[in-house]
């Protein structure tokens, strides 16, 4: 049940008449960095103890 060649051109054309050919660009390059942004700062994020891991280490 996956969409069809014409169906993903009726879909392509309706977001084209809603967004303009202009603003499609801009709205892929700024969810294309979101995304970048979201990896990157899954890698940096330290892993943090919570209290209860915490208190079992001290025990």
């Amino acid at each position: 049940m996956g969409l069809g060649v014409n169906e993903l051109l009726i879909v392509l054309g309706i977001v084209i008449l809603l967004f303009g050919s202009t603003k499609i660009p801009q709205l892929m390059r700024s969810m294309g960095q979101g995304i970048s942004e979201f990896k990157t700062g899954m890698k940096d994020k330290p892993v943090e103890d919570t209290d209860e891991e915490e208190e079992a280490k001290k025990a």
